[in-house]
């Protein structure tokens, strides 16, 4: 071997020695451009290796330290306490509505429907599910049907030993339970315990309550439909009652479907059994229990929607339970108002040998327009018999008693001329005989066929108030009603009878914006919660008001109040010296309609009470005529009035 040869082997033998004193050959040595920062196929093994190591040491020590905890305060469930203005308790509701039951009592038609729509794989899998979640994801962007992305052990657990927050470290300790409970339950405990503990909607929390709240019969009586249908809530309860809404109808039907599709699919149903459940199964309207009955219901429904729009708080933080919520609601007011319709619906409603006066409907509330407290109000007979809420309902045209906002209007902004200007409206203005509306003179003045604004008003006059409504603009009345405190949702089309009433607002907002002229144009919202308490602490980000706001100049709401109380002392014909009332006679929601609702709105002192009366088939929520109720053609308009006056007669505020 020449000398060069042997200089080349010490080099090679210099290089290897000091690749072998480098813990990490990289950047590589004796590696030239690309190949120097390419690393060899063993660096990349060994890192491999070492961070699949670590990963399991990791998970190994997560495992062991942690352990499977007790059942965490949410599986137990507490009571929601309503209380009076004055602090006396109104009702307690609860502890949660759920029943346990044994897996042997849920049909296995039922079971297969839950594993099928939540995790298809339970019985075989370890209690958690990789590849669900990436499904799930996948599917939620394509915007398919899925499977949860959760294991139905995972949910087991986050159910009955974790809360419901979505955090790292909440679902890092859901995965390592899961495998643990998996490990120590039987998978039959595992279902039996998610069945028993998952929210279903309706205030129920576990199958056997479902069945019940839905469908009247306990879970064993469930059929493969049904089962199906109840399967479809366990992916969102507020989302997916059918009964709520026709979205919520559609979404729960499109889920029902796929849920028994698949089930075939997984070999949990034949495609002959599947092919007989073509017609959704409709469960019963939501009801209540009878801690519910009388008012009670319609007050507890008025004080949790006024919650949720509130806050945070949903369905089901309710239904967990633990709530203190004082309401504004009067107990002798309450039972006044109650007294005030039965007595009249008593004396003048005879359905049994009427038929215009079948399906009668009466809803009512009065607010205290200094603050905008719900003092009363009247939802129906029997909130666990007819759950609708007629105090707080839209559907229902408020016809004449809108007027008041369209002269509010015209007083304020005025009637635009051709020229594009504003010339100033007043109430006792009338159209005369050119057409124009004038203010009166010696020569001319409002008679019969031509009333003053003021005398349409108490008098009807449709004509003149459309007039002035298309004259005023009618964005214009709609902008003064909803900033006198009417709901935007609740107005109707911007046609030529908007002006006369086609809107539909709740018995509340009519009473609440009609505290508003009473208030001289400050409008106070109506409230019906003072405080919400958890543990006998505030429930964070919870208000009880909003602060009063200007609607109205106050020229204008007391004008408006005046014109008013002309018009109520004429439509409950006796001295109405202290109390203020709008016209009864009902709007039309097109010329060809008969009479489809009464109202009668009004205030005194500090009270403003709004009373509505119409028929309606319960079948399908289709108005129908009133113009023959109590007997007499055109009398059914005369009721409300005669509710109203009985019940602020012997109102303490009046």
């Amino acid at each position: 071997m020449g000398k060069r040869q042997q200089q080349k082997n010490r080099e090679k033998r210099a290089k290897r020695d000091a690749r072998r004193k480098r813990f990490v050959d990289y950047p590589r040595m004796g590696r030239r451009g690309l190949r120097r920062w390419l690393p060899s196929w063993r660096l990349v093994l060994c890192t491999v290796i070492l961070g699949l190591g670590g990963l399991t040491g990791l998970f190994a020590w997560a495992y062991a330290s942690v352990d499977i905890p007790d059942e965490n305060a949410a599986a137990i469930q507490e009571a929601n306490t309503y209380y009076w203005a004055d602090g006396t308790q109104m009702v307690s509701l609860g502890k949660v509505n759920r029943n346990v039951v044994h897996l042997s009592d849920v049909p296995n038609s039922v079971q297969n429907a839950v594993i099928a729509a939540e995790n298809e794989s339970f019985y075989s899998d370890p209690g958690v599910s990789l590849s669900g979640i990436l499904r799930a994801a996948v599917s939620t962007v394509e915007g398919e049907e899925t499977q949860g992305g959760s294991t139905i052990t995972q949910q087991y657990v986050k159910n009955t030993y974790l809360s419901q927050e979505q955090t790292v470290t909440r679902k890092a300790k859901e995965f390592i339970i899961s495998l643990k409970v998996d490990q120590t339950k039987s998978k039959r405990d595992i279902l039996q315990g998610y069945l028993n503990t998952s929210w279903f909607g309706r205030g129920a929390y576990g199958i056997e309550s479902a069945a019940l709240a839905y469908y009247g019969i306990p879970a064993r009586q469930l059929d493969p439909s049904q089962g199906a249908a109840l399967a479809a809530l366990l992916k969102g309860a507020e989302l997916y009652d059918p009964a709520t809404s026709s979205a919520n109808h559609e979404r729960a039907k499109d889920r029902w479907t796929w849920i028994l599709d698949r089930e075939v699919e997984a070999g949990l149903m034949s495609q002959q059994e599947r092919d007989s459940y073509r017609n959704f199964p409709e469960p019963h309207k939501q009801s209540k229990s009878t801690s519910l009955a009388g008012q009670t219901g319609y007050l507890v429904d008025v004080a949790n929607k006024y919650i949720k729009a509130r806050s945070m708080i949903t369905d089901q933080d309710l239904a967990h339970g633990g709530y203190r919520i004082h309401t504004t609601f009067d107990k002798k007011q309450v039972e006044r108002l109650t007294a005030s319709v039965e007595s009249v619906l008593a004396k003048d409603i005879d359905p049994k040998h009427r038929e215009a006066d079948q399906n009668v409907q009466v809803g009512a509330a009065s607010v205290r327009h200094s603050d905008g407290a719900v003092l009363a109000l009247y939802g129906g007979p029997d909130a666990t018999k007819q759950f609708t809420n007629n105090a707080d309902t839209s559907g229902v045209p408020a016809g004449s008693a809108f007027k008041p906002f369209v002269l509010a209007a015209a007083l304020q902004r005025g009637t635009q001329t051709k020229d594009g200007d504003r010339t100033s409206v007043h109430s006792g203005d009338f159209y005369g005989n050119g057409g124009k509306l004038q203010s009166p003179s010696a020569t001319d003045a409002p008679d019969n066929s031509h009333p003053s604004l003021r005398q349409a008003l108490a008098e009807g006059g449709n004509a003149t108030y459309v007039r002035l409504g298309k004259e005023v603009g009618l964005e214009e009345v709609k902008d003064i009603a909803i900033r006198s405190g009417l709901l935007e949702n609740s107005m109707a089309p911007l046609e030529d009878t908007f002006s006369v009433g086609t809107s539909t607002p709740s018995a509340i907002r009519m009473a609440g914006a009609y505290g508003t002229l009473a208030n001289h144009g400050l409008r106070n919202d109506p409230y019906s919660v003072t405080k919400l308490l958890k543990d006998d602490e505030p429930v964070g980000g919870f208000e009880s008001r909003t602060k009063a706001q200007r609607a109205l100049p106050r020229e204008v709401a007391d004008e408006v109040s005046d014109a008013l109380r002309e018009a109520g002392s004429k439509a409950l014909g006796k001295d109405t010296g202290r109390a203020v009332g709008a016209p009864v006679a009902a709007g039309r929601t097109g010329d060809q309609d008969r009479l489809k609702s009464a109202w009668f709105v009004g205030w005194a002192k500090n009270t403003s009470t709004a009373v509505t009366m119409f028929r309606m088939k319960p079948e399908n929520g289709q108005l129908l005529p009133m113009s023959d109720v109590g007997g007499d053609t055109h009398r059914g308009n005369a009721f409300p009035a005669k509710i109203w006056a009985d019940y602020m007669d012997v109102n303490p505020h009046g």
